[in-house]
């Protein structure tokens, strides 16, 4: 079952990274440029219908890219 990852900061916590990033941070511009949601659609014939749901395969498209990067 392919999973899907809906990210949303803490509420009761005072640290926040996204406050401590710059502007001008290269994953943060990166992030602005790239349209990742085709993958989904892309993925989905290689997910089971019952089970655990997966790892978000943006998510892990990600993770492989800032391991190249």
């Amino acid at each position: 079952m392919q999973g899907k990852k809906n990210y949303q900061e803490k509420l009761f916590q005072q640290f926040q990274l996204s406050n401590c990033l710059p502007e001008s941070n290269f994953y943060r511009r990166l992030h602005s440029l790239l349209d990742l949601n085709f993958l989904y659609q892309k993925t989905k014939v290689f997910y089971g219908t019952s089970g655990q749901k997966s790892i978000d395969p943006v998510v892990f498209f990600k993770l492989c890219l800032v391991g190249y990067l």
